[in-house]
């Protein structure tokens, strides 16, 4: 009996002289779960898009249970038992929870719609998912994190004995993440197999049986979870060059007595409860706790998206309170939010004019924009933050994850701010662009301005944080200096204590 549930062998792929991807292979065993992980632009999604038919492969051989297989469209994966989770919804918002889950799949009785069956089916589903939702209901109308669930119960409806799972937990909370984890060791009890794709290196650790790594198209390293340390699994995703990006380096001589920013008593209903803090010219500062334990909220409050009932912010020795996101960005205080694509980006729009919105007072001659210097910020920016893309006319969704959050910290960046706030920063970016990013972090701070990192990363928090704050049911009870957390156990200790 063939052991693996798919094999690719030499799949090589060219998008004109570039060559995408070299020579690759890849097992699948059956009944397991197989980290595929990289940076951007390392295959993995050329490589995922060619096994399931929305692109060809210009030579190789894709197995299927041991026997050659044509994958011309994506029907033809689907024939023969392979499903993509997008990772980002390939919903449709206007039809409901059932319609979506059985779209071009329809339950039917001598040609008639089975609509009681497929939403007993859908009950069924969202049941073993945890979700408790009415199948009736439009997807427009629900959290982006059930969604995602959504799309994995569409997987399930067809039986899927193949399932390839795209960053699956980059819009989840704590509780869906350990829901899917569970449903994972479900499938593969069934005998389904699972490919999963995700820049969070703790998930793979915990729940992936074999580990492969592309870097540049090549496959540069295969090996069993567990022969994996996070140490060398880094090294092998961006070379041992980059690794130093996540080992904290002490910060001290940078840090100035001076304070920039002091907050007290925050308060915001439930949500915040005398939230008092301070942040020095220099300092990185880490929040650290669970979903809204008002890490988030903190940052929200201080940057007028939500008005707080009580509390007084002072920044460079005078009390102010933002009414309005316009107000903190004149005063110098921006936000990198936790959802870039929602919030923190236009995506139909190009690089150049998502580039441009927060920098308008300085581009604007009269009522029109100057395009040479929107030109040049926009040139700049990239040039800078090595932002990886075709032009500055490309569209922001052509851009991978990690290019377009460099995007929205550029953006912000160049309205010069003295206090950077970033909510999940690293969310669903592969660790190259991470190390880029913590990088870029450390010389903002270096400047004598201020930061508040907010990541449910420890050890992203451990490595770029001067000091962190332990926040619970919206309140701060703790404070540890980077000298005290010596490993990750420490810090998830007082989160969770």
């Amino acid at each position: 009996m063939e052991e693996n549930a798919i094999s690719l062998k030499e799949i090589s792929k060219s998008f004109g002289t570039v060559k995408v991807l070299d020579n690759v292979d890849f097992d699948l065993k059956k009944g397991s779960v197989h980290a595929l992980v990289g940076g951007n632009g390392a295959g993995k999604s050329t490589l995922m898009k060619i096994l399931t038919g929305v692109y060809s492969h210009d030579q190789g051989t894709i197995l299927v249970d041991g026997k050659p297989a044509e994958m011309k469209t994506y029907s033809d994966a689907v024939n023969k038992g392979i499903s993509l989770i997008f990772q980002e919804l390939s919903l449709i918002p206007t039809l409901s929870i059932v319609e979506n889950i059985f779209l071009n799949r329809e339950l039917s009785r001598f040609r008639v719609l089975s609509k009681a069956k497929m939403r007993t089916r859908s009950l069924e589903l969202l049941a073993e998912l945890g979700i408790s939702a009415d199948p009736s209901m439009l997807i427009k109308d629900l959290d982006v994190g059930v969604c995602q669930m959504i799309e994995i119960a569409k997987a399930m409806a067809v039986n899927a004995r193949v399932i390839i799972m795209d960053e699956p937990t980059a819009s989840l909370t704590e509780k869906e993440t350990e829901t899917l984890f569970g449903l994972v060791g479900q499938l593969k009890k069934k005998g389904v197999s699972i490919i999963y794709i995700s820049h969070r290196m703790n998930e793979v650790f915990k729940i992936c049986d074999e580990i492969s790594v592309l870097r540049n198209g090549k496959v540069v390293a295969h090996r069993k979870t567990a022969d994996y340390t996070l140490e060398t699994l880094i090294g092998d995703i961006i070379g041992n060059k980059e690794r130093k990006a996540f080992v904290h380096t002490s910060r001290e001589d940078q840090i100035s007595d001076e304070t920039l920013l002091e907050v007290r008593n925050l308060s915001m209903g439930l949500r915040l409860q005398d939230v008092s803090f301070r942040l020095r010219r220099g300092e990185i500062l880490g929040f650290a706790g669970l979903m809204a334990s008002g890490r988030t909220e903190t940052l929200e409050a201080l940057f007028g998206v939500q008005p707080s009932d009580s509390g007084t912010v002072i920044l460079e020795g005078t009390p102010r309170r933002f009414r309005s996101v316009q107000e903190a960005i004149r005063a110098g205080v921006v936000l990198i939010p936790e959802d870039r694509r929602r919030e923190g980006l236009v995506l139909e729009h190009s690089v150049l004019e998502n580039l441009c919105l927060p920098n308008l007072n300085g581009l604007m001659r009269g009522f029109k924009l100057n395009r040479r210097l929107a030109g040049e910020l926009a040139s700049d920016s990239v040039d800078e933050f090595k932002v990886k893309t075709p032009s500055v006319q490309t569209v922001m969704e052509d851009l991978s994850g990690g290019n377009q959050q460099k995007v929205v910290i550029a953006k912000w960046l160049k309205t010069k701010p003295k206090v950077l706030m970033m909510d999940e920063p690293t969310a669903g970016i592969d660790i190259g662009a991470k190390a880029e990013i913590m990088q870029l972090v450390r010389d903002f701070a270096s400047k004598k301005n201020g930061v508040i990192f907010v990541s449910s990363e420890l050890t992203e928090l451990m490595a770029v944080c001067d000091r962190v704050l332990i926040f619970q049911k919206g309140r701060i009870v703790g404070e540890m200096l980077a000298s005290q957390i010596q490993d990750e156990e420490v810090l998830q200790h007082a989160i969770q204590h």
